[in-house]
């Protein structure tokens, strides 16, 4: 008794499965105490390298020549280039984003079928800065119940200079975030100087006021508000979940009946699980449930309460995992264990054999109870895609051409009689190094082109420089004699090569003509 009094805590869920808040329901403060245990851990390394990807991948360079910016990832709209590291990405591949898109949907659903919300509870970008923000309020105001304490005093000078040093910081991570964001689409420490020297362009200062007031807001004043009525995940969540998906349970079947007198009620002769109705689990939950409620909507799966759950079960000389990682399937096979075949009420005794221990027959999570065809087919559709996007990738041409028909006039005749068709062709050197490109004509019996504007003689082949990472665009004619054209419109084709590398491109362009030519 001594033990478990040290272990109570006044708590009450914020969100109960068993009252359910309106929609637009007043923000009722939450005060998470602080966790520990592996769980919790596990969530300061996952923020520490989220958060530090975040803000220190702007600062990485990457070299590719003279002729290309250095910055390692960089979202270049000026030029309408993506850079990520030795990828560059033209604004016509776009598709390879779109694929990263899709691959991002499959495994998010992989996850999801597979550990449930561990992306709402590790990885989200929302948590990460919710649990920085704890970090801060905890640091300058203490745990939660000197928190409550502060929160429900007046105010004072003490509280005062609390409050204003916890927002300040808040608005420091805030424009912190909001700087990291920007330095993507630009170059870092140049960026970074302008800013300090205000010279940087006015959409880089309100992108950073726009996402430092969002960051502050939704990471400091509306947290949980946030995942229960703004994302649209934990309502979709659900489709992707099944028997065999593990969630955050409170197994009852050897939690109920819960006392706090385990004790009393043992030597009345009454049956008492395992559960001491300490709160714990609610104290330090983030999004103020009862997970002893069962699922439930704001429930994130951050597995805090499993962390709490097993210090007082540790203290208690109990085994852990009353709250646990948990399969549906486990779940209803260790209930119909507690309850006779569902014919009564929990009976921990049921389940426990006569020296206490756990009997054979309830049943353990196992790593491969998670694989199943659901798991692998994601898995398939998802490597299935990121397979092709890599061999698209490793195997896509960097030099380009593209010819636009001039449409009026369609063509021209000449004093002597042949037919002259104007072209627009675009060569497009997709690498960061200069390029001599050879324009070859195939085809079109008897004819030459001729480059407007470029001292090149007329003829069937023509070499021309273009710049690094640009799209040269020349304005050509070709033209025809009278006596070998074969029809009102005839086919031929541009053909481009890179001597140095060995690289080419082709393309099918329409010469026309008029009715009296043939």
């Amino acid at each position: 008794m001594h033990v478990l009094d040290k272990t109570q805590i006044e708590a009450v869920a914020v969100h109960s499965a068993k009252t359910r808040q309106p929609l637009y329901a007043p923000r009722k403060k939450i005060f998470p105490k602080r966790a520990s245990g592996s769980f919790r851990r596990f969530k300061w390394l996952v923020m520490a390298i989220t958060l530090g990807i975040y803000y220190l991948t702007p600062w990485l360079r990457w070299d590719r020549g003279p002729f290309a910016p250095d910055q390692a990832v960089l979202v270049d709209l000026a030029n309408r280039r993506f850079y990520f590291f030795f990828i560059e990405i033209w604004p016509q591949e776009f598709y390879y984003v779109a694929g990263l898109l899709v691959m991002a949907g499959v495994g998010l659903f992989l996850v999801t079928s597979t550990v449930g919300r561990a992306w709402c509870g590790y990885t989200c970008p929302q948590t990460v800065w919710v649990d920085l923000f704890l970090v801060v309020e905890r640091a300058i105001e203490g745990d939660r119940n000197a928190r409550m304490k502060l929160d429900a005093g007046p105010w004072t000078a003490r509280k005062l200079s609390l409050r204003v040093s916890k927002h300040a910081i808040w608005l420091v991570i805030g424009a912190a975030t909001g700087g990291a964001w920007i330095f993507y689409f630009a170059d870092a420490p140049t960026l970074a100087g302008e800013l300090l020297t205000g010279t940087a362009a006015p959409v880089a200062y309100i992108t950073v006021a726009v996402l430092t007031a969002t960051t502050y807001t939704l990471g400091g004043l509306m947290r949980e508000q946030v995942c229960t009525y703004m994302c649209p995940w934990p309502r979709i969540q659900a489709a992707m979940l099944d028997e065999s998906s593990l969630t955050v349970t409170y197994n009852d079947w050897r939690g109920e009946p819960r006392s706090r007198h385990a004790k009393t009620v043992q030597a009345a002769g009454q049956p008492v699980g395992d559960c001491v109705d300490c709160n714990a689990c609610v104290a330090v939950c983030p999004m103020g449930i009862d997970i002893r409620d069962g699922q439930q909507l704001e429930c994130i799966t951050c597995a805090l309460c499993i962390d709490a759950c097993d210090g007082v079960m540790d203290k208690l000389g109990r085994e852990r995992g009353l709250i646990s990682y948990a399969t549906l399937s486990d779940y209803n096979a260790n209930m119909m264990l507690a309850t006779a075949g569902g014919s009564g009420l929990v009976n921990p005794s049921l389940v426990r054999t006569a020296d206490g221990q756990f009997s054979d027959k309830v049943a353990h999570f196992h790593i491969r109870k998670i694989f199943r065809p659901r798991t692998y087919v994601y898995m398939g559709l998802w490597s299935l895609i990121g397979l092709g996007l890599l061999y698209s990738l490793l195997t896509r041409d960097r030099l380009e051409v593209n010819v636009l028909h001039d449409r009026n006039p369609q063509f021209v005749t000449l004093s002597d009689g042949s037919i002259r068709n104007g072209y627009t062709v675009k060569l497009l050197n997709m690498i960061p190094e200069p390029r001599t490109i050879v324009v070859t004509m195939q085809g079109l019996q008897g004819a030459e082109m001729s480059v407007v504007g470029d001292d090149i003689p007329a003829g069937r082949s023509f070499a021309i420089p273009v710049e690094p990472d640009r799209l040269k665009m020349l304005k050509v004619f070709v033209r025809q004699p009278a006596d070998q054209i074969r029809g009102t419109a005839q086919t031929f084709k541009f053909r481009v090569e890179d001597k140095a590398s060995f690289e080419a491109d082709e393309y099918t362009a329409t010469f026309n003509a008029p009715e009296t030519a043939k």
